[in-house]
Formats: C-alpha cells, structure tokens, sequence
C-alpha cells in the first residue's frame, strides 16, 4: 500500500493536470467561438459561388468546360486538413484515417496535407506529398486556400492530376464533429442544385461568355470551398480539443476522489495503529 506523502504527492500532481486541462478548454472554447463566427461569415459567399456557376450552366446550352468535364484518372489529389498540434481527441486520427479508407491506389495519389498531424501520418505511410502548411490549421487565412487552389488548378491543366478530393471535418456542433470528403475538380455542378435552388425567371447575361465567366469563377470557388474547408476544420478542431479537455478534466477529478478516500483510509490506518501502539505502552506499564 502506498504512503500517505506518495498519495499526497500524486494528488498535489493529479490536481495540478487538472488545472492545465480546464485552462486549456477554456482557451479552446474562445478560439472555437471565433472560429465559428469566421465560418457563419464564409458560408453565404460560398452558397453565391455555387449559385452563380449552376446558373451559368444550367442556363448555356451543353456548355463544355475543362473544370466540369470528367476524365479517365490515371492521378488523384487529396488535400487532406488536420491539426498541427495534438490534445483533440480522436480528431487527426479520425480525418487522416477517413481520408486513407477512401484511397483505392496509394501509388496514384499526391497529397497536400494542412497540419503537421496529417504530415506525420502520411509519412509514416511513405505517401507523396506534393507540398504541406504548417502553423495555420488553428488559425485558416484565405491567402493560403488561394495559393492551394492555383496550384490544384495548374496541376489538373497539365494533366499531372485528373481529380482532387478535399478531405476535412465538419463542424456540425460543439461536441459533434464529422469527417467529410468532397470532390472539388472536376466540378460537379449537379450537387448544386441540392443546395441553392436556382431561380430560373433571373434572365442574365454574361460578358464576355459564359466561359470567360467560369474561367474567373470556378478558381474564386475552388479557393472558397478550402477555405471554407479550413475554417471548418479550425471550429471542428476546437470543438474536439473542448471535449477532450473537459473529459481529461472530470477524469482527473475522478482520481483525486478516489485518491483523497485512499489518503483518508491510509491516515486513519495509521491514527489507528498509533493509539494501538499508545494503549500497548501504557497497559505495559501497568
């Protein structure tokens, strides 16, 4: 059985965890609040992209755009979003492993990891990663969605890539958080309509083509949807990052509990055997 200053050390280290972990949700809970503002910001923007290019090919007559048409696939892009640091739970582990569930052929893909969480985990795997961002997984910038989305879109031009997968995780609540893969080239415009309804009484005309207008167009939605992507990932990071720390906290106060009944017992064993031995000595002396 342990001593009563062993217990007492290991709950003076118990409690002490336990104050770094209900710090960290806190911390967590204000950059998930924020992150969910940036994300309520992003979605109308992102529905007006989506809008705006269903209406341009729904309303052109058999509109034939190298973004839109399907090709043999002989090399597949994954650009897949984790966190860069650990403390979340399942969350890396969940979107890395969903995104390598839905590889058919390892040797066919390159892949652009978010976080360093994602990195490691491909690497590991002896995937190719075309290219990696650090550092930003908590807090997304729409400079980096952008660099991402030129270079998807130069690659898929020359032909290096036939289809590219967005891999991240969706924040649906605070404690509920879902691995999502979508294709965002080529552009499938018929999963559109499931999301905005296009009126089709607004007559528009597009100057100088429709395809001069999706030439602009689907390059601002590819870097909106990863972005939109990041941000979610940013919100599903801190929501999981919450959890986990609020269960590492109730967890630790589980142990204190039952460390404190250990100290109590263990203290009065010890007042029990020193009135033994008192009584012991003075029926001795009698």
């Amino acid at each position: 059985m342990a001593s009563i200053r062993d217990i007492k050390r290991r709950i003076k280290s118990v409690d002490s965890t336990s104050q770094i972990t209900k710090a960290m949700k806190l911390v967590a809970t204000a950059k998930m609040q924020k992150a969910k503002q940036n994300l309520e910001a992003t979605r109308p923007f992102f529905n007006k992209m989506q809008a705006t290019i269903a209406s341009i090919v729904n309303r052109s007559n058999g509109i034939i755009h190298p973004y839109l048409t399907e090709r043999k696939v002989k090399n597949t892009m994954y650009i897949v979003m984790a966190s860069d640091r650990g403390l979340a739970g399942g969350y890396n582990v969940n979107i890395s492993k969903f995104a390598y569930n839905h590889m058919s052929d390892k040797n066919n893909v390159k892949l652009i990891t978010i976080g360093k969480k994602a990195k490691d985990y491909f690497n590991r795997r002896n995937f190719n990663i075309y290219d990696s961002y650090l550092g930003i997984s908590e807090n997304p910038k729409y400079f980096y969605a952008a660099k991402i989305g030129e270079t998807i879109l130069d690659l898929y031009k020359k032909q290096e890539i036939d289809e590219v997968y967005l891999a991240y995780t969706s924040f649906k609540s605070t404690i509920n958080q879902e691995p999502m893969i979508i294709k965002i080239l080529p552009v499938d415009v018929s999963k559109f309509e499931e999301v905005n309804e296009i009126d089709n009484t607004d007559i528009m005309n597009y100057e100088p083509s429709e395809e001069g207008v999706l030439n602009y167009v689907i390059p601002k939605y590819i870097s909106s949807i990863i972005y939109g992507a990041m941000v979610e990932a940013a919100a599903s990071e801190q929501g999981a990052r919450m959890t986990a720390m609020d269960s590492a906290t109730e967890n630790a106060e589980d142990i204190i509990s039952k460390l404190t009944l250990q100290y109590n017992r263990a203290r009065q064993a010890d007042i029990t055997q020193e009135i033994s031995e008192i009584v012991a000595g003075a029926e001795a002396l009698n």
